[in-house]
């Protein structure tokens, strides 16, 4: 049961939360999503494109793989063709391929969460919501859930996540809170502020940075990015991954 939460999600912001077993992690989560209603007061401004991971996910249905994340894909209003495209795409994605054709009852435990994490994404969601996510992942999913969340926040949704590991994307959130006493309440940043990095990059002649980054004009038809040091990878991994790339000239470590 929770009592008295108030939390804001501005776009592109990344969010953990964080508490004890039984707590009310996931059921403030649920409420995120839209899983639930509360009982008392309301949830305002959840945009339409929602996605969530549950921490149990329900893998024995009838359907294969990539069946199932095609119906995913046209009830987020997708049509057939585009739906049937990214299924394949974040199959892919997360080392999932070989499965696709596989009956949902049938797929281990890990391949099922890689089911469970792709029917999320699939749709470009501007919330995403992502309770235990990283659980039963390989290392190289793992790592590719991080990219995910990462380019969702550039290209300005809000995630929100839980996860038992301490350090999982340590020092990337932008707020932090914990499920305390049926309330919830901030974490405080630790430490100073880290240092700032400046990212020189140039792609297509007159192309748009990708969504999500501001930059500004550079030298040599460079553009300039300024960001938090602990961000750096991720934005660095969103140039890389754009389409087409984008070539990273000079990464500085500012003072």
């Amino acid at each position: 049961m929770l009592r008295g939460v108030s939390l804001e999600l501005p776009p592109g912001a990344l969010v953990r939360i964080e508490g004890g077993n039984g707590g009310g992690k996931s059921t403030l989560l649920r409420l995120v999503a839209g899983i639930d209603t509360p009982t008392e007061g309301r949830v305002d401004g959840r945009p339409r494109r929602t996605a969530y991971v549950p921490e149990r996910f329900p893998a024995a249905l009838p359907l294969t793989a990539v069946s199932y994340l095609t119906h995913l894909g046209r009830v987020h209003g997708l049509g057939r063709t585009v739906a049937a495209r990214r299924a394949e795409h974040w199959m892919d994605r997360f080392g999932a391929a070989g499965h696709a054709r596989t009956p949902m009852a049938e797929l281990s435990k890990g391949t099922s969460q890689k089911v469970a994490v792709a029917q999320a994404l699939l749709a470009e969601p501007d919330l995403l919501v992502l309770d235990e996510a990283w659980t039963g992942l390989d290392a190289a999913a793992r790592a590719e859930l991080d990219l995910a969340v990462a380019e969702r926040t550039a290209s300005g949704a809000t995630v929100v996540f839980v996860d038992h590991d301490p350090g999982r994307l340590a020092g990337a959130p932008d707020a932090h809170h914990r499920v305390e006493g049926a309330a919830l309440v901030p974490v405080p940043r630790s430490g100073p502020a880290g240092p700032r990095v400046r990212i020189r990059a140039a792609g297509t002649p007159g192309g748009p940075l990708p969504p999500g980054l501001d930059g500004r004009p550079g030298p040599d038809g460079a553009v300039v990015l300024t960001v938090d040091g602990a961000r750096s990878d991720e934005v660095l991994r969103v140039l890389l991954t754009a389409r087409p790339p984008w070539h990273v000239r000079a990464v500085e470590e500012l003072p």
